[in-house]
């Protein structure tokens, strides 16, 4: 995730060694004045000043690639590449201006220090000025590059592993408060392709795609098989992972979610939603979701899960946006797959959702060999958001039964 806009640098020949060439400590210099002056041009340089920390440089690697020497105008790009609690990891590249060509490429590890000398947590206004929001789950936020792709994960705890899939148009965020209970279980919540602040890429939206995504995710998180745990679009992913590598899933959980696919008055809201969004933006739908996703009593009732559904839908890129539309849209059937399903399966579906009537929920888990049913009281299609406590006690059941 780039940090905007680039800083360009002058070099003068003080940068320089005797030989007349810009070397690994002038490099050095030149990559710290433009973390600096990116600070500068923003919150100030006295950031972390004001909440008595210190970024301390824990690790660095640079690669130089190619000579520069006095004169020569370098713009130097800024990549989060990894955010934990204590510590944040940023990427950057420097161009030679004129020509484009990358001439070195730096990673460092900073680890914020109190003035006792001892990490402490990355300060908020420190997260928010690098476009990152803390994970909020006891875990850490981090960045895995799997199929060329950069996704956000927020990994918390130890134990059997549990995937938590979010839905459309939200972000890992959502399990946050649901996460925070289900411990002994080692917790992976991933941003989708396109959504949050995973990257968004121009094409490559399908089901397919998201979870051959989740599957090379889990090769790099080291996790040979999941609980599986899809909300609403994060079912469809759910489905079509179980398709293509039902030997990674160990269990099953689908919440507020179907198995059919669009039907023609569907698939028209969807190409009704996109051709809005490519003409007007997205912002509308931090306005238009809540009445949708919502239970009345909630909308009525619980303002700050109002607000907090406003912000989540309104992060996110018209790309993304209009990919997981085409992809939900497009769809194949999961309603074959679900006799089939031999793994343990739990479905959780609100009983205010006004977006699946609870009756499909019903007969989908009546389609499932074995499969358990539960109904989260007064919650609507966010039934994480607007009843986490019921939904992860729910959860906790089904997961302790697993053991």
């Amino acid at each position: 995730m780039q940090v905007d806009p680039p800083v360009e640098l002058l070099v003068y020949p003080d940068d320089c060694d005797a030989y007349g060439h810009l070397n690994q400590a002038g490099f050095l210099r030149l990559f710290e004045r433009a973390r600096w002056s990116l600070l500068a041009r923003g919150p100030g340089m006295s950031l972390f000043e004001r909440h008595g920390v210190w970024p301390a440089v824990r690790q660095a690697t640079v690669e130089f690639l190619r000579q520069v020497f006095p004169g020569d105008v370098l713009r130097f790009e800024i990549d989060v590449a990894g955010w934990g609690d204590t510590s944040f990891t940023l990427r950057q590249r420097a161009r030679k201006v004129g020509d484009d060509g990358l001439v070195a490429e730096s990673e460092m590890v900073f680890v914020t220090i109190g003035r006792d000398g001892r990490p402490v947590p990355v300060p908020a206004d420190v997260a928010r000025f690098f476009g990152v929001r803390a994970s909020g789950s006891g875990g850490a936020s981090r960045q895995y590059t799997v199929r060329g792709l950069s996704m956000t994960v927020d990994l918390a705890g130890d134990g059997p592993a549990l995937l938590l899939v979010h839905g459309f148009p939200l972000d890992r965020s959502m399990w946050r408060r649901v996460s925070s209970g289900l411990t002994g279980w080692r917790r992976i919540a991933p941003d989708l392709r396109g959504l949050g602040l995973s990257d968004v890429p121009a094409s490559g939206y399908t089901m397919a795609d998201y979870a051959d995504d989740l599957a090379a995710l889990l090769d790099a998180v080291r996790a040979e098989s999941v609980v599986l745990c899809g909300f609403s679009m994060g079912g469809y992913v759910a489905f079509e992972l179980l398709r293509r590598c039902p030997e990674r899933v160990r269990a099953l959980v689908l919440m507020n979610t179907r198995a059919d696919p669009d039907d023609a008055a569907g698939r028209e809201k969807r190409n009704a939603m996109i051709a809005r969004i490519r003409r007007d933006g997205p912002g509308f739908l931090a306005d238009d979701s809540p009445p949708r996703l919502l239970a009345p009593a909630s909308l009525a009732t619980m303002p700050d899960v109002v607000r907090e559904v406003r912000g989540m839908v309104g992060i996110h890129s018209a790309v993304g946006l209009v990919g997981a539309l085409e992809a939900m849209r497009d769809r194949q059937s999961a309603a074959p797959l679900l006799p089939a399903i031999a793994v343990p399966t739990l479905v959780v579906h609100g009983s205010d959702d006004q977006l699946i009537p609870i009756a499909e929920a019903r007969a989908m888990a009546g389609a499932i060999p074995g499969a358990h049913f539960a109904v989260i009281p007064g919650a609507g299609h966010l039934a994480p958001i607007e009843q986490p406590v019921n939904t992860g006690r729910v959860i906790r059941e089904f997961l302790d039964a697993l053991r």
